[in-house]
């Protein structure tokens, strides 16, 4: 939905078909990890990428020297491709495939990413395959927001932090409130205001009826909230 930014990782050699495609969101995040890892022993750190996608965050984390970087997404063709985006730079990744934290259940992490679809959809029907899958969340673009909200502030060891992507049209309050509910502390790090791509330009007519955009709005504001767990 835009292009490059910032801090962002190095260009990746693969992607999987029907994977999410790095880009201004994934950049975006890729800062706002940066700038948490900037002042921390980071050999000694636990990270997670949910939603990996073709790996960028967990490329990046490992980059950084992040001792332990773990890595998940619900299409094994996006964690055959991470896989090998790590591999090719020599770099340790841990990769799952399945559905957010089931495959690490019972594990405690030191930050979580988390780039999750969250697209307003027609309806509530959330695609098993193709493409689709990684973007559309409901019809409010909740669907897998919430989730991220409820399941991992329990998976965060004392002082973790939660780092998440997504685009205002979802309520940027509302995750804020989730994540305060859910004993975080909880605010917005980055934004960037930027044009529909072709998704959201052809749900603007949708959106417009919903009232989640203006007459005539073709922009959305990307936001990364941080949520922090009490040490």
């Amino acid at each position: 939905m835009g292009t490059e930014t910032g801090n962002t990782p190095p260009v990746l050699l693969l992607r999987a078909p029907a994977a999410y495609p790095p880009q201004c969101d994934t950049w975006l995040l890729a800062d706002a990890l940066t700038a948490e890892l900037s002042t921390t022993d980071v050999a000694r750190l636990q990270v997670l990428d949910l939603c990996t996608g073709s790996g960028a965050l967990a490329v990046a984390a490992a980059r950084l020297g992040v001792g332990d970087v773990t890595a998940v997404d619900v299409s094994r063709r996006a964690v055959a491709a991470a896989w090998l985006n790590a591999r090719c730079r020599g770099l340790k990744v841990q990769l799952h495939c399945g559905d957010l934290l089931g495959p690490v259940s019972g594990r405690r992490f030191d930050v979580v990413t988390a780039n999750p679809p969250y697209v307003p959809a027609p309806d509530d029907h959330l695609p098993t395959r193709g493409v689709a899958r990684c973007w559309d969340a409901g019809t409010d673009g909740r669907a897998v927001l919430d989730r991220i909200c409820a399941e991992v502030p329990p998976l965060l060891n004392p002082g973790g932090v939660l780092l998440m992507v997504f685009s205002s049209l979802c309520g940027e309050d509302q995750t804020l409130e989730r994540l305060d509910a859910a004993g975080l502390e909880a605010s917005v790090v980055e934004r960037s205001r930027q044009p529909f791509g072709p998704v959201l330009s052809a749900r603007a007519s949708m959106l417009e009826h919903r009232g989640l955009i203006g007459r005539g709005q073709r922009w959305e504001e990307l936001v990364v909230v941080r949520g922090r767990k009490a040490a």
